[in-house]
């Protein structure tokens, strides 16, 4: 388990007694402010814990939800327009409006971690809308991915969702032609 710096604080009493337990392998020091009672921590771990307001999407979401193999050298994580500002290098934040913020995010569970990320109708309508933004192998292959679950996917959630986004109607023709 992961704890912060103020976390142990509460147990600890002290600085001193916290880094008397680092000394002596009752707790790992991951990095600055953050702690573990493990050695190994998965990485995912660590960035739950320190950004719990983010939420996985694009690259990132698609490759958690395994419509990709590919792995993104970026983790790119939602944030409410108003939220902190995320200042490392390994992470991308994409702003957004409160309403488009809460929209269609869940909490998976991937390799024993609970992530905070968007459902797959969310990233769905992502995909629509950023078609050509993305490149057309990667497009093709999270396309094809989806034509296979298409069936499991809540169209009525989609629908829902579409209300929320400019041009609704066209993203939901492109939705349609590819994947249902």
């Amino acid at each position: 388990m992961i704890f912060t710096y103020n976390e142990l604080l509460l147990k600890y009493k002290s600085a001193y007694q916290i880094e008397k337990a680092v000394e002596v392998g009752k707790i790992y020091k991951i990095e600055k402010g953050l702690y573990s009672d493990i050695p190994g921590v998965h990485y995912l771990e660590v960035v739950m814990k320190k950004y719990p307001y983010g939420v996985f999407t694009s690259y990132s979401a698609y490759y958690y939800h395994n419509l990709t193999d590919v792995i993104p050298n970026t983790m790119y994580l939602a944030t409410s327009r108003n939220g902190t500002t995320i200042t490392s290098e390994k992470i991308k934040q994409i702003r957004m409006k409160d309403e488009l913020y809460n929209l269609g995010k869940t909490q998976i569970d991937y390799e024993g971690i609970k992530i905070n990320i968007y459902d797959k109708e969310r990233m769905l309508i992502n995909l629509a809308r950023n078609k050509n933004q993305i490149g057309y192998d990667l497009y093709k292959e999270i396309i094809s991915n989806y034509r296979k679950l298409a069936n499991s996917l809540d169209t009525q959630k989609i629908e829902e969702y579409l209300q929320y986004f400019v041009n609704g109607d066209k993203i939901f023709e492109i939705i349609q032609d590819e994947v249902f």
